[in-house]
């Protein structure tokens, strides 16, 4: 039996109503049927409430990214600029559903948002508009390519800490990666190690400490270009292994009972 990962939905306005849906990406849909080599399974953005029952029948989770931004309120920061998306619905989610990932040993990748909803389900803050602080890049837009490669194309670099095994899948200490973010780490979460840096020290990459299985976030979106850069496909096919070896427990555990 193949892994069930479970993939973080954002409440987003479809139609000519503007109907609420629960949607995640057919990026994220495909890499899991791809490398991660397991069943995707959509997690709605219902609130805690949902967590407790589905978490146990999940051998993964991905941490989606998105265009909306955690809502300051879950780390006592500054009101959003107008105009700027939250989905609350989300957070009320993703946050205690990160929490009980970690405590049950679920793996967990986070990606953009996703990073930034770990940092801030395990105590840390965020910086709402890099662009804005000084000395800081732009990490909203790749900095010099055609709208064609808006997703894929590299925007910077990042510098992985050595010996960690990002650095093993990268097979070097410095990886090209595309940038699409606003918002980034702060204040770190006490539980999160920081791993990866951009030029600019904006922290690109972290890892839970002590924790019990996979469970790493990266601010760059591998799931667009898998298909033709390794150090991407390596990266989901690492967490796709500890989803694999999940599943194969849990089944194991209920064959025995």
């Amino acid at each position: 039996m193949r892994a069930l990962v479970g993939i973080s939905c954002c409440v987003k306005a479809f139609g000519i109503f503007n109907t609420p849906n629960h949607a995640a990406s057919d990026s994220y849909v495909r890499v899991v049927l791809g490398p991660v080599g397991g069943v995707p399974v959509l997690v709605p953005a219902g609130g805690e409430g949902l967590v407790a029952d589905i978490l146990p029948r999940l051998d993964g989770l991905i941490l989606t990214g998105s265009r909306s931004n955690v809502w300051p309120g879950h780390y006592d920061g500054p009101p959003h600029a107008e105009g700027t998306p939250e989905d609350q619905e989300r957070d009320a989610t993703t946050l205690p559903l990160i929490r009980g990932a970690i405590q049950a040993g679920v793996p967990l990748l986070a990606i953009c948002r996703g990073m930034q909803e770990l940092n801030v389900a395990l105590g840390g803050s965020l910086d709402q508009r890099i662009q804005d602080l000084p000395r800081r890049m732009d990490h909203s837009t790749p900095s010099d390519q055609p709208i064609p490669l808006v997703r894929t194309g590299k925007a910077h670099a990042v510098r992985l800490a050595p010996g960690i095994l990002l650095a093993e899948l990268a097979g070097r200490e410095e990886v090209p990666v595309n940038s699409l973010h606003n918002q980034g780490v702060q204040r770190l979460a006490p539980r999160l190690e920081a791993v990866g840096w951009a030029p600019d020290g904006t922290v690109e990459a972290v890892r839970v400490r002590e924790s019990r299985n996979f469970a790493w976030g990266v601010q760059w979106h591998p799931e667009y270009d898998w298909e033709r850069d390794e150090f991407s496909r390596a990266i989901f096919t690492a967490f796709g292994a500890a989803c694999a070896e999940r599943s194969a427990a849990r089944f194991a555990l209920q064959a025995a009972e």
